[in-house]
Formats: structure tokens, C-alpha cells, sequence
């Protein structure tokens, strides 16, 4: 009997310690390697959409307090640190409210001049290029289907990716000048009049470098949302409309 019980108290304290291990190791991937995020808005359509899961590397920009769970201060400012590109897709938090993570694209470096005039975007004084490339249909205020207009954008660096439009004179579409501070950057949604970014200073603004968490890298999984986590046979219709959308890589 004593046998017996030395076994299964042995037996628990394995399983106990691979519980831990796999915790950890977890932990430890998360914090330095990739991190998975789901996209809950429709501000980076059509690069990403509601219900989209991707990675994030987290060693892409370096890390930072922010880099760990719970945003633990064990880090001083940002070690390891790469500056991001024009272009990238990034998790950031919210300089306003550091709990919210935000996923916009870099458009503005620091000292850089940003600007919007009649929906185009000027860095430097100079506009962006802008070719429209079609029309989508998205979902309004309303939820109700509604065709806009898509351009693709072509950034000073040579990156290009698509953007879309309603109007050219939205609230957000002419601009004053936003300069870009030291160690700071300007970020915009691909939605351009649905998106709540650095042109809205109150909410979101210039993001401190040390609030960069990583750039999303490969959108691995997408639903439509119309299933439940708990219901699973509606799970195929979810998904499948979406299926091209798998392990994609994020421009």
C-alpha cells in the first residue's frame, strides 16, 4: 500500500511540474516570440476584418515593459530596439489608456510632418500616391452593406497596401499639421473614415515608442461571427467563407 501511494504521489507531482513547464514555456513564447490577437473592430478593413486572429512578433521592435504580462515594469524604457518601418501593421497600446491594445498602420516616423488633405495623405508636404483599385462592399453604422471605395496607397518607402474610402470630406479627412516628436509615431487605420487614430489626439495620438508591443505577421484563423464558441455546428459555415484568409501574411 505504501508503494502504492509513493506512485501516486509521484505521479501527481509530474503532472503538477509539466503543468508548470508548459505555463511558462507559454509565458515565455508570448513574452518574447509571437503573441496571438483577435481583431474585434473593422477600422483595418480590408487588411484585416472583424473576427481575423493573427500573430504578432514580439521581437520585432524590441521589447519594453509592455512586452510582458500584465505590462510588469521589470523593463526600463526598450531594450533590443529596432525602429519600425512606413507600413507596418502594429499592436500598440493606447497611449491614453494603456490596458487597450490598438493595431493601426505606421505611417509617420519621429520628426516626420503628417497631414490629411481632402483624404489624402501628405508626409512631409508631399501626397501620397493613390490609385482607386474598385469598390467593397462593408457594413455601415448599421450594419447594413454599403459599396465604398478602394485605393491602393503607396507609402514613400515603396510599401503599398489598400485603403478604404466613403468620402474625402469626413471629419477626419482634412487635417491641421501633426508633428511627429522624438521617439513617437503616427498611425492610421486602413478604414480611413472609421478609424479612430493618431489624427484624434484626445483618444489615441503620437504612441510613445515603449508602447509598442510587435508587428502582426501572419493572420492564421478568420470567422464571420455568425457562431457562437459554443456552437459548434455552425462552426463550418463560420469559417469557410473565410478560408482564404488562412495563414496569410500581413502587408
Amino acid at each position: 500500500m505504501a508503494k502504492e501511494a509513493d506512485v501516486k504521489s509521484y505521479g501527481f507531482k509530474e503532472t503538477i511540474k509539466t503543468v508548470v513547464y508548459a505555463v511558462v514555456s507559454a509565458v515565455a513564447v508570448r513574452t518574447v516570440a509571437f503573441e496571438p490577437f483577435n481583431i474585434p473592430s473593422g477600422s483595418m478593413i480590408p487588411t484585416l476584418l472583424v473576427g481575423d486572429y493573427l500573430f504578432v512578433s514580439k521581437y520585432s521592435y524590441g521589447y519594453s515593459r509592455h512586452s510582458l504580462p500584465f505590462s510588469l515594469n521589470l523593463i526600463p524604457g526598450r531594450i533590443l530596439f529596432s525602429e519600425p518601418e512606413r507600413g507596418d501593421v502594429a499592436v500598440f497600446k493606447l497611449p491614453t489608456n494603456t490596458a487597450t491594445d490598438y493595431i493601426k498602420r505606421i505611417v509617420g516616423l519621429p520628426g516626420d510632418k503628417i497631414q490629411v488633405i481632402r483624404g489624402i495623405l501628405h508626409i512631409n508636404g508631399t501626397a501620397v500616391k493613390r490609385v482607386q483599385d474598385g469598390f467593397v462592399q462593408v457594413a455601415n453604422q448599421f450594419g447594413r452593406p454599403t459599396t465604398v471605395r478602394r485605393y491602393l496607397e503607396t507609402l514613400p518607402n515603396g510599401r503599398v497596401h489598400p485603403i478604404l474610402e466613403i468620402t474625402d470630406n469626413g471629419p477626419l479627412d482634412n487635417t491641421g499639421v501633426y508633428e511627429v516628436p522624438a521617439g513617437h509615431y503616427f498611425a492610421m487605420g486602413d478604414n480611413r473614415d472609421n478609424s479612430q487614430d493618431s489624427r484624434v489626439l484626445s483618444e489615441v495620438g503620437f504612441i510613445p515608442r515603449d508602447n509598442l508591443v510587435g508587428r502582426a505577421e501572419i493572420l492564421f484563423f478568420s470567422t464571420n461571427g455568425s457562431a457562437r464558441i459554443w456552437e459548434v455546428w455552425k462552426w463550418p459555415g463560420a469559417v469557410s467563407s473565410r478560408l482564404k484568409r488562412f495563414f496569410q501574411s500581413i502587408d
